[in-house]
């Protein structure tokens, strides 16, 4: 469901960033129960942080398996690190770079924006949710 609210245009009527598309249609998807107080933290995330570093369509997915999976414990904690660590590697590994600079670099458009990036990173983040809720 996640990658398909997105691939039909989640979140663009409201002029959402990455980070946002990504957890608010998150949010939905997996029904965090996030109000938008909370669905607010994703804001500044975009264009990898306002300064092109971490893609911010991966920090909200990161933000997502913190809620879903959180880190009470030390246990949990490298459980979540695992998955993050799975993440972050396999979107690198598919898109050459989790840096927003080179991944608009490549895969950017005018036409669609960054909507090749925030897909992967949905289809990744759902792949691994989908597998962990189905233990």
């Amino acid at each position: 469901m996640l990658v398909k609210l997105l691939e039909n245009g989640y979140g663009n009527e409201q002029k959402l960033n990455c980070a946002q598309k990504i957890l608010f249609a998150s949010n939905e998807a997996y029904e965090l129960g996030l109000n938008e107080e909370a669905l607010g933290v994703a804001g500044g995330f975009g264009g990898g942080m306002g300064i092109e570093s971490t893609c911010g369509a991966l920090t909200a997915g990161i933000m997502v398996l913190g809620r879903l999976f959180p880190a009470k414990d030390d246990e949990s904690k490298k459980y979540l690190t695992g998955l993050v660590q799975e993440y972050l590697n396999t979107y690198k590994d598919k898109m050459n770079s989790i840096e927003c600079a080179p991944l608009k670099k490549e895969h950017r458009n005018d036409e669609i924006g960054c909507k090749n990036v925030i897909i992967a990173s949905a289809k990744i983040l759902d792949t691994i949710v989908q597998r962990e809720l189905n233990k």
